[in-house]
């Protein structure tokens, strides 16, 4: 299995702990992914470059974004208390923030 299956696997199925997967995965590296798709969506929208290869840009990591939150809900699923709660509420308002600006 390659190494970028094996990361999608881990994250579904609930082998990385949930705190990982919230605030590393989710928080620092999604942030990071969608700020750096919505500069490039900037940049060629000031280079005048037709507006659906923009918005493409801009909504790439969408899909990512869906897979993530999908894989803290799951992960939570498997957790009770209120810090598993917190961080499905997280997550999903995370996902509208990213989706949304």
């Amino acid at each position: 299995m390659s190494r970028v299956a094996a990361f999608f696997r881990s994250r579904w199925l609930g082998g990385v702990p949930l705190d990982r997967l919230f605030w590393r995965d989710l928080v620092v590296v999604g942030t990071a992914i969608n700020v750096a798709s919505s500069v490039a969506a900037l940049t060629l929208l000031g280079l005048k470059l037709p507006l659906a290869l923009v918005l493409a840009v801009h909504f790439a990591p969408v899909p990512y974004n869906i897979f993530l939150t999908f894989a803290v809900w799951r992960t939570a699923g498997k957790s009770s208390g209120a810090k598993a709660a917190l961080m499905t509420l997280g997550a999903t308002l995370w996902l509208i923030l990213v989706v949304v600006a």
